[in-house]
């Protein structure tokens, strides 16, 4: 594959140089370890450290912090570019990079900023959310059971983190608890914790049918002592930190879509060229060539869509998101996204027949890690009622 030309969709030459900085790297670098990764559920962690040798972590870090100072739009080129030759590996930046790293840009301190920022743009931590609960997934606010109290220079949190990527590894993680329980979802507040906090731990690390050399762990919060100092944004306004992130999280998520579903119909296209039955190749077949087209189409399209919403959440402020018309278009963006992206990946298994069957091949990897693309950062049932919610507001307010 060549890399797009991203002049073509109104992107500056600023955009394409981060593009290809990303995907020549991803290439030589990041690669060759997916067998492995998928094998052995490795986490790369040396690598993952050294990608801020390239600039590529904390991206959207400010200068003075010793980040690139880069826009969220090129965090998410940079996510699709890596997803393009290292999936896995891909999904542990955007959970490190974007829900957590760029939560804190958007949300920290001053104070805050001078303590953790340093650390993500030079590798030195690796960062994670912590939302979904056991009971709480879908429903993560009405049904969020993690508590925090105050206690005189500290908050002492108690409660279950589950499917939390990059939980077994990160060294900060951005965590939702209630202070106020009996506000519902108007009680969160949002803090960040070290792993190395006293009444922290990783329960269990989880095993997973896709996304595998991504850790996904369950956290334990058993007392854990948080300074206060470490609250960020105001007491029980975690709610608008958390739905402003959820927003641009699922837009850099239909980003990374376009990276593997891009990756997909070219392993896919490569196979039918060099495959022959009936002494001629499969893409010499006319419904094996209906399949390519559909499959291209699908990615043109998607393609399409996520660039422009992108665009949108570019410039969102810190206190949007979470209602109007950008919720609605990143629901809809990472919603079409995900759901192209698997029939993408079915059509590519299908083209390589038995191999695509077989775990150690690379369309299989990808087939398995895709479904999580409709499911994470809200199922596509929870991003039809975002969807559809907002369009009768409309209707209800003329």
């Amino acid at each position: 594959m060549t890399t797009p030309n991203l002049a073509a969709f109104g992107f500056n030459e600023d955009y394409q140089a981060v593009y290809d900085l990303a995907y020549r790297y991803a290439r030589v670098e990041l690669h060759d370890l997916g067998p492995r990764m998928d094998k052995e559920d490795w986490f790369p962690e040396a690598q993952f450290r050294a990608l801020a040798t390239q600039g590529l972590l904390g991206a959207t870090i400010p200068n003075e912090y010793g980040g690139a100072g880069l826009d969220v739009l090129a965090q998410c080129f940079i996510c699709e570019a890596i997803a393009y030759w290292n999936h896995a590996l891909s999904a542990s930046i955007l959970a490190s990079d974007n829900l957590c790293v760029h939560n804190l840009v958007r949300n920290a301190s001053a104070a805050q900023k001078r303590e953790y920022l340093p650390r993500f743009a030079d590798g030195r931590a690796i960062g994670a959310l912590g939302m979904t609960e056991p009971g709480a997934g879908s429903d993560a606010l009405g049904s969020m059971a993690t508590v925090a109290r105050r206690d005189g220079d500290d908050y002492v949190l108690n409660g279950r983190k589950l499917f939390i990527t990059n939980g077994p590894v990160a060294d900060v993680l951005l965590v939702y608890a209630k202070t106020a329980p009996e506000k519902k979802q108007h009680g969160i507040s949002a803090f960040i914790v070290e792993s190395s906090f006293k009444g922290f731990r990783v329960a269990q690390k989880l095993d997973k049918m896709g996304w595998r050399g991504s850790p996904t762990g369950e956290l334990v919060f058993d007392e854990c002592r948080v300074p206060a100092a470490n609250r960020v944004g105001g007491e029980n306004e975690g709610v608008g930190i958390m739905m402003s992130g959820l927003d641009i999280e699922r837009v850099i998520g239909a980003f990374y879509a376009v990276g593997i579903a891009q990756r997909a119909v070219d392993l896919a296209v490569e196979y039918a060229s060099v495959r022959k039955q009936f002494n001629r190749t499969i893409g010499e077949f006319q419904l094996v060539q209906g399949m390519l087209a559909d499959m291209y189409t699908e990615l043109e399209a998607m393609r399409a869509l996520t660039y422009q919403v992108g665009r949108e959440v570019c410039g969102l402020e810190e206190g949007q998101g979470g209602r109007g018309v950008v919720h609605k278009r990143s629901a809809a963006a990472v919603y079409y996204a995900g759901r192209a992206c698997m029939r993408i990946l079915d059509n590519a298994v299908q083209i390589h027949g038995g191999m695509g069957f077989m775990n150690e091949s690379e369309v299989n990897r990808l087939y398995r890690s895709g479904k999580v693309l409709e499911i994470g950062a809200g199922t596509n049932q929870v991003r039809q009622i975002i969807i559809a919610g907002e369009l009768l507001k409309e209707i209800g307010g003329r």
